[in-house]
């Protein structure tokens, strides 16, 4: 939990914030008499980037339905860009992986390709200028963290939620169907109330739900 919560920001920035929280704090004050200071975040950075390629590269399996969503949106004529809080070195290992699952955006923009992360809204900015699209009020932003969808929100985009199949829940599919209907549906109203407060305009359980939300917005007068 301590790890997913700053997820969605850039993962120098991620670690940082990690280091910053009162337990591992403590933690460290005891194992190094003193606070973290911003070289050993470098550090701790460092270290976790061949870390994060090995898993990715045995972990970026794409989720069931989002292939399926997506082509749908292309049959809508839209156009699909992504933002990530990884690096361009780390998005270089998962872009083929995603590909070869039949997911490929027109276009990806990460936390080292603009002045800063989320959550300011330079990557959906550059992601709508890469793909040519304007106002920003008819971007959606699909996000499945808070922070993702205050970056949504400062862009001037519509903001849309993913509370079960992505970062907020934290759970493989596996995981999701051992449990229980009703505690299952009480974690997700937990979500997706704090969505809500971050400013989420619109919740999702999956992306593969993306094709139906669009066509009632469509259809909102």
């Amino acid at each position: 939990v301590e790890a997913r919560g700053p997820m969605g920001l850039a993962k120098r920035e991620h670690i940082a914030a990690i280091a910053g929280l009162p337990r591992i704090s403590e933690l460290w004050r005891e194992q190094h008499g003193r606070e973290a200071d911003d070289a050993d975040v470098q550090a701790m950075y460092e270290d976790f980037l061949p870390l994060q390629k090995s898993t990715l590269v045995e972990k970026s399996d794409v989720i069931p339905g989002v292939t399926e969503s997506i082509a749908a949106c292309r049959d809508m004529g839209l156009k699909v860009g992504s933002s990530t809080g990884y690096t361009r070195e780390l998005m270089d290992v998962v872009v083929p992986i995603a590909a070869r699952n039949g997911y490929s955006p027109d276009a990806v923009v990460c936390s080292d390709d603009v002045a800063a992360g989320r959550p300011a809204p330079w990557m959906n900015f550059r992601v709508a200028e890469l793909l040519g699209v304007y106002p920003m009020d008819s971007v959606l932003i699909v996000d499945d963290t808070p922070v993702g969808i205050v970056a949504g929100l400062n862009a001037g985009a519509v903001t849309i939620a993913v509370t079960q199949t992505g970062n907020a829940l934290g759970l493989s599919q596996q995981a999701v169907e051992a449990l229980p209907q009703g505690e299952l549906d009480d974690r997700l109203v937990r979500i997706g109330d704090e969505f809500r407060a971050a400013g989420a305009q619109h919740l999702l359980r999956s992306v593969a739900e993306l094709p139906e939300l669009i066509h009632q917005l469509e259809a909102e007068p």
